[in-house]
């Protein structure tokens, strides 16, 4: 199956980077090359783009897509270890760095990577299919208690009590291993009055365990500082979350970052000697206009957050 991702909020994100024709920009999540295919289009010779993905799928599409472009530098690994990344690249500075933290339409869209509720595949969900860790064992091998955490605290799941407790109960006659089978599984855990109502019963539940597989919101806090210990005065972050875990986790980053005191309110002076790092150049998050939600309804839930390096 062909890689195909559409680039959500391309514009902003190209608009917001406010990219130097000379500079060296990073895209985190290269996935189909959407983003970095624009980057590329404003930088000169003596520009660089370094790609990162821990999908071996998407580093084989981006390299096709990008094949007319030599000033690009392609990495499997994870946007967490941007420091080394970029320590072995022999760089010290970029000056824009950004993260699309959506799954690529290619990866829900090919059934047997497990992302999908919608398509039969087995249990993985791995972005990164060298990962010993998958959905699998997850959903089989994870006591109850720890089902229900994931389930309620990542994917925001009311019943989560409920379907960790049916998994669980399930699996004593047969390990689960298919996305066809958690589903109906869920489905039976929620009421059938909640069942009609709102998106697909088993939404919420596959984000957590997906969430839980990739590791995605304990590497972002520490992505976002080291990424932004590398930008060089002016240099950019812009990050688009779909979910409002992500988004909380950027937003009260940034503004963590933004801030110079951090000294409790009681103190009659600053004694900390703290220094703002960064100022926050979208005080709300952008979102996609009306006509991108209607071309991409995928895009409906994504929030755009940019920061300066000062």
């Amino acid at each position: 199956m062909e890689f195909k991702h559409v680039s959500v909020l391309l514009n902003e994100c190209i608009e917001g980077l406010d990219i130097k024709k000379d500079g060296i920009y990073v895209d985190g999540t290269l996935g189909g090359a959407g983003h970095s295919y624009e980057i590329l289009k404003h930088l000169s010779d003596k520009g660089l783009l370094i790609g990162i993905d821990q999908d071996e799928d998407a580093l084989k599409a981006a390299k096709k897509r990008l094949q007319n472009y030599k000033n690009v530098k392609f990495v499997h690994n994870n946007f967490f270890n941007i420091a080394s990344i970029l320590n072995e690249l022999k760089i010290d500075k970029i000056d824009g760095m950004l993260m699309d933290l959506g799954v690529s339409s290619y990866q829900l869209d090919e059934a047997e990577r497990g992302f999908s509720y919608m398509k039969d595949a087995p249990l993985d969900m791995r972005m990164n299919r060298n990962n010993t860790l998958s959905a699998y064992e997850v959903i089989n091998d994870y006591a109850e208690e720890d089902l229900y955490r994931i389930i309620r605290d990542y994917g925001e799941e009311k019943f989560a009590k409920r379907i960790a407790r049916f998994i669980v109960e399930k699996r004593e006659d047969k390990r689960i291993e298919t996305t066809l089978e958690l589903v109906e599984i869920i489905k039976a855990a929620i009421p059938a009055k909640a069942r009609r109502e709102g998106p697909h019963p088993a939404k919420r539940t596959f984000q957590a365990i997906r969430i839980e597989v990739n590791s995605e919101l304990s590497i972002l806090n520490k992505a976002i500082e080291d990424g932004i210990n590398r930008l060089n005065k002016g240099g950019r972050m812009a990050i688009i979350t779909f979910h409002s875990l992500e988004d909380r986790i950027v937003k009260n980053k940034f503004k963590e970052l933004a801030t110079s005191c951090t000294c409790p309110k009681e103190f009659p002076i600053c004694v900390c000697g703290g220094k703002a790092k960064v100022k926050i150049i979208s005080r709300k998050a952008i979102e996609p206009s009306k006509i991108e939600v209607e071309e991409n309804p995928r895009s409906r839930s994504a929030k755009l957050r940019i920061v300066e390096r000062i």
